[in-house]
This record gives structure tokens, sequence and C-alpha cells, in this order.
């Protein structure tokens, strides 16, 4: 069998816990909420993909636009309550129809 007396027992290296009176007494202080609610969001600011309502679109269509393109069709989907695929989608239906 194997000898195990040799092995240091892990605990002897750590030596006594500190006393009480040492450990922080953050647990028992109150906490404090907001004082006001948070700021709304700022136009220019890129909504979470994710809270947009579904649209049952499976296709992906990724590409990369200036800033100035991303801002405003960002503003024309927040200001009429589209997704950024529709304001796309009637975009695309306007060019067709003036052609």
């Amino acid at each position: 069998m194997a000898d195990l007396s040799k092995l240091k027992s892990r605990r002897s290296g750590l030596g006594n816990p500190p006393p009480m009176d040492d450990a922080s007494q953050n647990l028992q202080a109150p906490e404090h909420a907001p004082a006001h609610a948070a700021p709304a969001p700022v136009p220019s600011q890129r909504m979470d993909g994710r809270s947009a309502r579904r649209s049952n679109r499976t296709l992906q269509f990724a590409t990369r636009v200036s800033p100035a393109f991303d801002e405003r069709i960002r503003a024309i989907a927040a200001r009429d309550g589209l997704m950024l695929v529709e304001v796309l989608e009637r975009a695309l239906d306007a060019y067709e129809s003036s052609r």
C-alpha cells in the first residue's frame, strides 16, 4: 500500500483563519437603489438586434456602410417604428418603382 504519511496537508500551509473582527462589514451594509431612472438611449446608440421583433426572415444579409448611412437608416427605423430590414425593403421598392 502507498505510504501517505509523507504527504503534506493542504491546511498546514494556510495557517489559522483571521479573526472575525478583521473581516469586511460590506455584507451588513444596506443596499442603495439608483437615485434616478436610467437615461433614454441616444438615437445614434446601436440597438441590440436581438431585441427586435421576429420577422421570419432566414437569410442573413451583411454589408459594410459608412457611419453616416448607419446613423441615417437607424434614425428612420426608430422614427417610424420599423426594423432596419423593413426600411431597406421599402427603399428597394421605391428604387424599383422609380425606374
